[in-house]
């Protein structure tokens, strides 16, 4: 067993990024300033958008998204219930209704043909949420959406890296946002970037700093001009040049971080891949899986532990896990404002009861990779079920 735990996913932080940094509060300017408008403009090209937005958060970028095509009080906006609370908290912050639909059962993305079902009169988005670097059936809910005139949303938080259909997660004219929370594939430490058509990126803009019509850059760099007007009551957003600073060094080797993810996939999946007690995740062919997490989901037929025990006893071989994620459905607040039960979406209920997420990190050695995978092989031969003989 390791003599040192293992945490669930570590950024991968070295010199470079320490160095930037360092550069970016030596230079004075702190807040938004050139490295943020260099970071937007290399992240927008690396994902093919046609505009990018660089924000303090994926959730600011689903808010101000909302708020850009004017989603509102009596509208509704399609989403699922396999996500982190953020996807949906941003649909009541505007004063509209969250619907949910259920979930495919090998990649737990939103169903498509659910979403069909699920539109009224008062249906005006959907967000559709990449879940865990998966991404979702893209064509069939663009088509949906423009049948019904509806706008599509796609919450990218997990997906920097991802291709659907050759093209990258974020490389089309509707709005994406995208996190760099310090688990992420790429880190701000805390951040977010939003793309799509540029009419739109320049309305959220405005809306990402108060509403008024000139950033700080053009207001105190040289030359600049003090005056501003607010022309909407807008947000505080904005990221800073600190944390540009970080994106910047590792959008530059986001490759290299990617292709570490990719082995780690890869040896978890020959080890756990032929164990009945294991179902591994799935990848689509026509998809780049960007793998943010890696979802194991364990067989309860298979085993006579549930999932928390699971967990208990990775912990105790000082292996960090998490879980992605407790369904929108079951918090108190959906439950109970909604009158929402565990089984009325069916499908993510059940995910939710066998999932445990691995450690998965560039930053994860040989070692690690091999302790996490002793690990689980420990637990199911402790506790897999015993097969009577013939």
């Amino acid at each position: 067993m390791r003599d040192k735990f293992l945490s669930f996913s570590l950024p991968l932080i070295g010199d470079e990024e320490i160095n930037e940094v360092v550069e970016a509060l030596k230079s004075g300017w702190l807040t938004s300033g050139p490295r943020t408008r260099q970071f937007e403009q290399e992240f927008r090209e690396k994902v093919g958008a046609p505009a990018a937005l660089a924000l303090n958060s994926c959730t600011a970028g689903l808010h101000i998204a909302l708020k850009v095509l004017n989603v509102g009080p009596g509208d509704e906006v399609i989403t699922t219930p396999m996500t982190f609370a953020a996807s949906v908290n941003v649909i009541e912050h505007v004063g509209a209704r969250p619907v949910l639909v259920d979930v495919e059962p090998d990649t737990l993305n939103i169903q498509p043909d659910a979403v069909a079902q699920a539109i009224t009169p008062a249906t005006k988005a959907i967000i559709a949420v990449h879940y865990a670097g998966h991404p979702v059936e893209l064509n069939a809910l663009r088509s949906i959406a423009n049948e019904y005139g509806i706008h599509l949303i796609e919450d990218a938080a997990h997906a920097v890296g991802a291709f659907f259909e050759g093209q990258p997660i974020g490389s089309g004219s509707n709005l994406t946002a995208f996190s760099f929370y310090a688990t992420k594939n790429l880190t701000t430490g805390e951040g977010g970037m939003l793309t799509g058509a540029i009419d739109l990126l320049d309305h959220a803009r405005v809306m990402s700093l108060h509403g008024m019509n000139r950033e700080a850059w053009s207001r105190y760099a040289a030359g600049g001009k003090w005056a501003y007007d607010i022309v909407e009551p807008g947000f505080k957003y904005n990221m800073t040049d600190i944390q540009s600073a970080l994106g910047l060094t590792q959008l530059r080797r986001f490759e290299r971080m990617q292709g570490r993810r990719r082995e780690i996939v890869e040896t978890y999946n020959k080890a756990f891949g032929s164990l009945g007690a294991f179902l591994t995740p799935t990848t689509r062919a026509h998809v780049t899986n960007a793998w943010h997490l890696y979802v194991l989901r364990l067989r309860s037929s298979e085993l006579t532990i549930g999932r928390n025990q699971f967990i208990d006893e990775m912990t105790a071989r000082n292996i960090g896990t998490s879980v992605h994620f407790i369904p929108i459905h079951l918090h108190s607040f959906y439950r109970n404002k909604y009158s929402l039960q565990p089984d009325d979406y069916p499908v993510a209920h059940a995910a939710y009861q066998q999932m445990v997420s691995l450690p998965l990190s560039p930053s994860m050695s040989d070692q690690d990779v091999a302790d996490v995978i002793d690990a689980v092989l420990d637990i199911r031969s402790k506790f897999g079920r015993r097969r009577a003989a013939a």
